[in-house]
């Protein structure tokens, strides 16, 4: 192990942990908040979660839909009611966000968990002009742990999860052009996104730690998982594809959920390294790995940061 720091971070050599959830917490009494928490990697993040005690609130854009979920997932696992709550959150759009975090402002959160995506759609943007795959996967998150800052203040050991993805390493981060006016690749825009989401973790550990919060901030990411996600690529083919290797080599969403628990719940799990499963597809150790250079980068977490401040307006941890 060393003790090099990076950016206010612990910087390890990578580490494995053997059935990481063995030590999982009792987590009754807890609060945990997991955006896009009834599908895919999220729904495995809740069950795990409100399975262990926790009080579950699932931000979701379909509300119905949500809801014969958590009904389900409820009677499935013999649950009370009140351990899971919905609330409609849609991450692309500012008064969504707010309303969310007013609704949770009057709690105290000892977990956000950062999962809500989109996956290689076309060109779309939001209101203010920003290709949709960074503005939800990263900007609506931005906002929303901001606004969210002053509640996971008051959970106990706070932590945040930002889900992001392997694919962070290929791509490049050009804040000069968020609207994609030149040339378009939806997968070359997710891979940004969950670059986004890597800095972002990073430079909200190095904050946090800077200004003497206890709570922390990590990023995992899912392997190869099995997800709706692969229901969202826009060409058939491309569907056909990324179905195929998903079904070959990936998760199904619990496994994959590996990572994302160890970096939310593991006592010795460490911000500086990138959770995710490996090993066996049914009963994966969780691996954490250094991060690229491309992710720790002083100057791309700050132009990061600031970008993301100008364009949402909230500020936090400047």
């Amino acid at each position: 192990m060393s003790n090099n720091t990076v950016r206010g971070m612990t910087q390890l050599t990578r580490m494995r942990l053997t059935d990481p959830l063995a030590t999982a917490p009792d987590l009754t009494g807890r609060h945990a908040i997991v955006t896009g928490g009834a599908s895919g990697l999220g729904l495995a993040s809740t069950r795990s979660l409100a399975l262990r005690g926790a009080t579950v609130l699932i931000g979701a854009r379909d509300l119905e839909r949500a809801n014969t979920v958590r009904d389900r997932l409820l009677e499935e696992n013999r649950l009370p009611a009140e351990r899971i709550a919905l609330a409609p959150l849609d991450l692309i759009d500012p008064e969504s966000i707010r309303q969310f975090a007013l609704g949770a402002a009057h709690r105290s959160v000892d977990l956000l968990v950062l999962n809500a995506g989109i996956s290689s759609v076309p060109l779309r943007h939001d209101r203010a002009g920003v290709e949709s795959q960074f503005a939800t996967n990263h900007l609506g998150h931005f906002a929303l742990t901001g606004r969210l800052l002053p509640s996971l203040g008051r959970g106990t050991a706070a932590r945040v999860v930002t889900v992001s993805s392997a694919l962070y390493v290929r791509a490049r981060m050009d804040l000069g052009d968020l609207a994609s006016t030149g040339h378009y690749s939806p997968g070359g825009a997710y891979a940004r996104s969950k670059l986004a989401n890597a800095v972002f973790a990073v430079e909200l550990n190095r904050r946090l730690a800077a200004s003497g919060s206890p709570i922390r901030s990590f990023a995992a990411h899912p392997g190869m998982a099995r997800t709706p996600l692969h229901t969202t690529y826009p060409s058939a083919a491309t569907r056909l594809l990324t179905g195929a290797i998903a079904r070959a080599i990936g998760r199904e969403s619990d496994p994959a959920n590996v990572g994302v628990m160890t970096a939310a719940l593991h006592p010795n799990a460490d911000p500086g390294l990138f959770w995710g499963p490996v090993g066996s597809k049914t009963a994966p150790d969780a691996l954490g790995e250094p991060f690229k250079p491309i992710a720790t980068d002083l100057a791309t977490g700050t132009a990061l940061w600031n970008t993301s401040e100008r364009l949402t307006g909230i500020r936090f941890l400047s």
